[in-house]
């Protein structure tokens, strides 16, 4: 498995990752090829589907957000854990580092989960690093936490960098032009917008963001709301959806009353965004994400050549 670093990591050391973001950051710090396990979540770089599952989600994930939501809500409610994790097969790959959350139960797998499962083996000995990202602070925190935990701290540095680069650019880009409204849509039944780092990247990118706090959970938006505060631009990007999965919630939003008289559908500035690639996960493609809202809200000065892939407008969503 390659790494974009294009360093080999040490040659003994095992990685466990129990949540999509922490894969991500170690490919991106040039270590997945001592990557052993992950989660059922963990699609990212493709080659991860090829290694050991850890983890699996105690409700049906199907259909629909407002029964993914109410299946979620249940298990909450009922102090009960969304994710469980394979005691047996976490301690048959004996790894050094294993990486989870502590950010959100209904994200991964929380940090209790895992401790839970490593007291039920035997002999298992490993550094549990738990992520708690709210913010591109904290992110950039939890890649050097990463690369420190794997005695790389200059390989976090390096990554941290980087991405701080990019995002200058982007934030160059778009200063100084009009800054468009956003309406964000991180679930669609019930409906939500973004909080955490998402304030922050929509303000890198040259708009403002109607709903949510930098660093603070994402709040629930009443269609009344959404009606009165009538942004200039639309964002859809369901948690954990990407495009073809959004394009089968779509009716939620289009059929309601309140939708046709939003400005933002009225001037053709409504679009689906891949959500689970590039909005939801606190990892190193968040520069991504900036330059995808630069694309979207500034079109004639960002060109980062995401468009079709990492998402579409909406009337290309319903057309298709």
């Amino acid at each position: 498995m390659s790494d974009a670093s294009g360093v080999s990591p040490p040659q003994s050391l095992r990685i466990v990752s129990l949540i999509a973001s922490a894969t991500e950051i170690v490919h991106a710090l040039g270590m997945g090829d001592a990557q052993v396990g992950r989660s059922h979540e963990c699609d990212w770089p493709p080659g991860v589907l090829d290694l050991p599952q850890l983890t699996k989600a105690k409700f049906k994930v199907s259909g629909g957000s407002a029964a993914i939501d109410r299946a979620v809500r249940d298990l909450v409610t009922n102090a009960l854990a969304v994710y469980e994790v394979d005691p047996d097969g976490l301690a048959a790959l004996a790894p050094d580092v294993i990486l989870t959350q502590d950010q959100c139960v209904v994200c991964a797998v929380s940090l209790s989960d895992v401790e839970q499962a490593v007291c039920q083996t035997t002999g298992l000995e490993a550094n549990i690093v738990s992520l708690k990202p709210h913010s591109m602070a904290d992110v950039y925190r939890d890649i050097q936490k990463v690369a420190d935990a794997f005695q790389e701290p200059q390989r976090g540095e390096t990554l941290v960098a980087s991405m701080q680069r990019r995002l200058r650019r982007v934030e160059k880009l778009t200063k100084g032009r009009y800054q468009p409204s956003v309406a964000f849509i991180e679930w669609i039944d019930p409906l939500m917008s973004c909080g955490h780092w998402m304030p922050e990247l929509v303000s890198v990118a040259g708009g403002v963001s109607l709903f949510g706090e930098q660093g603070a959970t994402s709040p629930y938006v009443s269609w009344q709301q959404l009606a009165e505060s009538d942004p200039d631009v639309i964002v859809i990007a369901p948690c954990g959806y990407d495009i073809s999965e959004t394009k089968k919630e779509l009716d939620v939003l289009t059929q309601n009353p309140l939708w046709s008289g939003l400005r933002a559908v009225a001037d053709g500035k409504v679009f689906v965004a891949d959500g689970n690639a590039y909005f939801n996960r606190p990892g190193p493609r968040l520069v991504e994400t900036a330059e995808i809202m630069g694309e979207i809200l500034h079109p004639s000065v960002c060109d980062f050549g995401h468009m079709d892939q990492a998402y579409i407008p909406l009337s290309s969503a319903v057309g298709g």
